[in-house]
């Protein structure tokens, strides 16, 4: 029987008064990818940081079986939950192994290297300089510096042309697969999303309208993202 690394319950989450998720429920097992679906202004990165602890929230969110609901965001780190979140937010005048080390050790190096192989030909220069692709896996690795046992990945196809995004499926899959990381995946991309994940929902200005496997969401076309 599967495991919940996360599950959260009657979820909801403020920006001052308004009111930008109502009774979200989900839940991610061991080892597995899901992904969150929506389009924009739905509360998708709303629900990240609600587990991430950066917005006020009420409600239930438990990992590992803990309720992590009153903890303060870098305990929630401690515990193992890792963001890459939207927009990548890199260091732009670090170099690439300097923005990999404000989040990890260096003996972590290596392990990073070989999952982003780019990235270490790529080390000593400057983020900003990278491509969108490789800023974007540079903020994933990041994140992986963390070694954490739930990586929240916010709109990683985001500005990204198809072969890239095709690429950075690829890289996610290979690091639920080989690594066993569970991964909450919010995106509008749909190709990418079910390349990754087996589960998603459909999360629609802030409440969750459907729930299934992935090629079940995948019949309904585009729908709920226009």
């Amino acid at each position: 029987m599967p495991r919940n690394v996360l599950r959260v319950e009657n979820l909801f989450a403020y920006y001052g008064k308004a009111e930008v998720l109502r009774s979200v429920n989900l839940y991610v097992d061991e080892g597995e990818a899901v992904a969150v679906l929506g389009p924009n202004g739905a509360g998708k990165t709303t629900l990240l940081n609600s587990i991430c602890g950066l917005v006020r929230c009420k409600g239930s969110i438990n990992f590992n079986g803990y309720d992590i609901s009153r903890l303060k965001p870098h305990d929630r780190i401690r515990l193992g939950i890792a963001i890459s979140p939207e927009g990548r937010r890199l260091f732009p005048n670090l170099s690439v192994e300097d923005n990999l080390l404000l989040a990890g050790k260096k003996e972590k190096l290596d392990f990073i290297y070989d999952i982003f192989p780019r990235l270490r030909e790529r080390s000593d220069q400057l983020a900003k300089t990278l491509s969108g692709g490789e800023q974007q896996m540079l903020a994933i690795a990041r994140a992986l510096m963390l070694e954490p046992k739930l990586l929240l990945l916010d709109e990683p196809s985001m500005g990204l042309a198809p072969i890239v995004v095709d690429t950075i499926a690829e890289t996610i899959a290979r690091i639920k697969d080989e690594l066993g990381i569970s991964i909450l995946l919010v995106e509008q991309n749909l190709h990418l999303a079910f390349e990754v994940a087996e589960r998603g929902y459909v999360l629609v200005s802030g409440e969750i309208v459907r729930v299934g496997h992935i090629q079940e969401l995948k019949e309904i076309g585009e729908e709920y993202f226009s």
